[in-house]
Formats: C-alpha cells, structure tokens, sequence
C-alpha cells in the first residue's frame, strides 16, 4: 500500500469521524472499503475487530444507498 493510499485512507476516515459514514459518496465508500481492507492490522487484534467491525459498518451504508437510490442488484 502506497503512501498516497494511507493519505487518501486517512482523509477519508476523518470524514467519517467527523460526519459520519453517510457523508460519503458511494464511490468515496467503495474506496475507503478497498483501502481498509488492504490495510494489515494482523499484528495488532484490536484493529483488527475494529478493522471487521468498520468495513461491516462500510457494507451496510452502501446497501442502503443502494436501497435509497435504487441501485439494487437484488432480484425480486
């Protein structure tokens, strides 16, 4: 992972933090879900949980802008 990827994490992070999750953009989530999840915590458990327990926060916000906007892949 590239210093620019740790910034743009960063950056990102912040906004949450400060907004919270549903500031981002879907794109904005997508990134921030990729960049998360390329991160190594294994040396450390607690960022590890706290790694699992933001990318599952990440996941269930994309869902619902997709539920919002109707970007659903789900088949009725």
């Amino acid at each position: 992972m590239s210093s620019e990827d740790d910034l743009e994490r960063l950056k990102l992070l912040n906004v949450v933090m400060s907004r919270g999750i549903h500031a981002l953009s879907r794109d904005d989530l997508e990134r921030l879900h990729y960049l998360v999840e390329q991160k190594d915590y294994s040396h450390d458990k607690k960022a590890q949980k706290s790694k699992k327990k933001l990318l599952k926060k990440i996941a269930i916000a994309i869902y619902d802008q997709d539920e919002k906007y109707g970007n659903s892949f789900k088949i009725s």
